[in-house]
């Protein structure tokens, strides 16, 4: 077992060579550079560069632009992309015998990692190819009839807000959504929840972590509450997987969906469903499946032909995500988040829509800055300095709720890109 001063001293110097092709070890030396920060703390490893170093060697980038905008997709380790093209060319050799005999049946491999990292029985998983069909598998396969309710928030994602419209014209469901500030406060979101619920309400949906503001949601609370009225819960995960630890056993839900592309870097057009045991039976497939298959997990996954590739290389990205170690991940994710918050919340024009507190954020933030829209914002960052944001706005312009970018740095990130962003939201803020 190396030290971790011989750990630094050997990758400081060979860790752009090691990493410049493909590398059947590139996942060892990740794990050992893990191993090597045994013993120190979350806050400690967060700042150390030498290691997050050699994670950020682990990408091939476009380091001319400052990335910001890790919250719809983020780039795959190398390692994971190379895996996807070796699956892909063993594929097209003859994808009759080779995609389907042979790829195909390792995504049970890979449904078992799943289930293993995220604390649930393999059988109640399905590999999906984004969080947007995990959710409409679940809003579109939940029987309900004119009259039932879906308890939801204003905030939520507008995909999965579309589906359940359709839902309210084809079914004649009703659809009630919730208002709540900015940063929310744990009790008072469950207190709103609470008191919308009425004898109608049959499912609520709700964000894990928001992708608008970057708070985490009271899961546990929210489904506690749920249960004992004998109400579907939904749980939109879409951006929590793979960014902060958590297991699906912390909560008692009935369906949660997830981006495996997003924050566990897993290859583009790859997601999670997780299914409670007693609702499988009792949900529509999204694409129908064959009758002998009505209790099994794996009807969520009959969409027709397609690549295999995709969802075997979920086990690199799994490996390289088990390799920085969850709680290290996110103590730095949190890390970056603070360096240009705690900075920028010292300008008088600046607005944070988004807690400081780390059991409730990660590393989502919303920023605003007062008289500028976040897309005239957006703009000038992106002509002035090659820094990528979204613009966020909630609420109807004549009534706008808050505004701003929404700013998600990842692991591959570094301390010199962030001060970039200080330094110019702080021109924009003194202009």
């Amino acid at each position: 077992m190396w030290t971790r001063r011989q750990f630094l001293n050997r990758t400081s110097a060979a860790a752009g060579a090691a990493f410049a092709t493909y590398n059947p070890e590139a996942l060892n030396r990740l794990r050992e550079a893990g191993e090597a920060q045994s013993g120190r703390s979350l806050a400690d490893v967060a700042r150390d560069e030498d290691f997050w170093r050699v994670v950020q060697e682990g990408f091939t980038l476009d380091r001319t632009i400052v990335n910001l905008n890790n919250g719809g997709v983020c780039p795959s380790p190398r390692v994971v992309h190379e895996a996807l093209k070796r699956y892909l060319d063993i594929s097209n050799q003859l994808p009759a015998y080779h995609m389907w005999r042979i790829l195909e049946p390792n995504i049970e491999s890979v449904r078992r990692d799943l289930a293993h990292d995220i604390g649930a029985d393999p059988e109640t998983i399905a590999i999906t190819r984004n969080a947007s069909e995990s959710l409409q598998i679940a809003q579109l396969g939940i029987n309900l009839r004119p009259g039932d309710e879906i308890l939801t928030t204003n905030q939520d994602y507008g995909r999965m807000m579309n589906t359940w419209e359709q839902r309210v014209l084809r079914d004649e469901v009703k659809l009630t959504k919730i208002k709540f500030p900015v940063p929310p406060v744990q009790s008072d979101l469950v207190q709103r929840f609470e008191a919308a619920i009425t004898p109608a309400t049959k499912v609520i949906h709700f964000m894990h972590i928001s992708n608008l503001s970057g708070h985490i949601f009271p899961a546990k609370e929210i489904c506690d509450l749920a249960r004992k009225r004998g109400i579907i819960t939904v749980v939109d995960g879409a951006h929590a997987y793979g960014h902060f630890p958590f297991k699906i056993t912390d909560f008692d839900c009935d369906y949660y969906g997830s981006s495996l592309h997003k924050w566990l870097l897993a290859p583009v057009g790859t997601g999670l469903l997780y299914v409670r045991p007693d609702r499988i039976e009792k949900t529509w497939a999204l694409q129908p499946a064959a009758a002998s298959q009505s209790k099994n997990i794996r009807k969520f996954e009959e969409i027709g032909t397609h690549p295999a590739a995709n969802h075997n290389a979920i086990a690199e990205a799994l490996m390289f995500h088990r390799g920085i170690g969850g709680e290290r991940k996110a103590a730095r994710l949190r890390y970056l988040k603070a360096r240009w918050a705690t900075e920028l919340t010292k300008l008088d024009r600046i607005e944070l829509h988004t807690g400081m507190d780390p059991a409730h954020s990660c590393a989502i933030g919303t920023v605003g800055i007062k008289g500028i829209p976040p897309n005239d914002i957006a703009a000038k960052l992106w002509d002035d300095q090659k820094i990528l944001v979204t613009g966020i706005a909630v609420g109807e312009p004549q009534s706008l709720e808050y505004s701003g970018i929404r700013v998600t740095p990842n692991v591959y990130t570094t301390v010199d890109e962030v001060d970039v962003f200080i330094e110019a939201m702080t021109k924009l803020a003194k202009s």
